[in-house]
């Protein structure tokens, strides 16, 4: 006798599926994308306070650092604070002497995870899901 298939998914699948997604060449822009991140969580600790949730370390190609930031103004208080930055990149092991800054559309910041997102929902979108459901329950009473 065969025992019944768990619909419960094994904790370990979501690490297995990294681990195969990282094991040859194809895992190389994630692995460079992760180590970026990690340079920057710890070169922001060492940053200007007004600049450290300002910018983001973007790449790094050798010894030049590339930044991104939000608006022009930020991209003029970093360009000023050039010194300090290869100074701290340098605290962090990285051998800088050049810094570029790009200033982007978008937030230089990470995206906001599911869980810091706000879950308030209005008394009109609970009146409108209410609404919908009662619909469909209607349609489907009449079917049946």
């Amino acid at each position: 006798m065969s025992e019944p298939k768990s619909s419960v998914r094994s904790r370990s699948a979501p690490k297995q599926a990294l681990e195969a997604a990282m094991a040859d060449k194809a895992g190389n822009p994630l692995r460079r994308a992760l180590w970026l991140d990690a340079m920057d969580r710890q070169l922001r600790p060492h940053l200007p306070p007004a600049l450290a949730n300002r910018c983001r370390l973007a790449n790094v190609d050798g010894e030049h650092l590339v930044f991104l930031v939000e608006s022009p103004v930020w991209h003029a208080k970093v360009r000023l604070a050039e010194d300090q930055l290869l100074d701290a990149a340098r605290s962090i092991g990285l051998k800088a002497t050049r810094v570029t800054v790009k200033t982007a559309t978008a937030s230089a910041h990470s995206p906001v995870r599911n869980d810091q997102r706000s879950t308030a929902v209005s008394q009109a979108t609970h009146k409108g899901l209410r609404d919908a459901l009662a619909a469909l329950q209607d349609v489907k009473s009449t079917k049946s």
